[in-house]
């Protein structure tokens, strides 16, 4: 089954290579979607992939990159409308 959410992750987690190490691990666990920093330091991800997929990421999510500090993460589920074809950096 495929799964969509979108994740917001609160922390230290900008200028630290946040987004550039998701992106590997999404690749890594053949996910699809995008990545950005928001306005209010949060980052914000947009995942879709295989629901084991999914939470394998969102467990990494919780956890981030040693060079971040991960506080919060928030878990919204989207419609699953179109298929995205890569995971991209923002």
């Amino acid at each position: 089954m495929i799964r969509k959410v979108k994740i917001l992750v609160s922390g230290r987690v900008q200028g630290v290579y946040f987004r550039l190490f998701t992106q590997n691990k999404a690749k890594h666990f053949a996910i699809k979607g995008s990545v950005r920093n928001l306005s209010d330091g949060r980052v914000e991800i947009i995942a879709e992939a295989e629901n084991l997929a999914i939470e394998k990421f969102i467990k990494w999510c919780n956890r981030g990159p040693i060079t971040a500090r991960v506080d919060k993460v928030e878990i919204t589920e989207l419609e699953h409308e179109e298929s995205l074809t890569t995971f991209e950096i923002k």
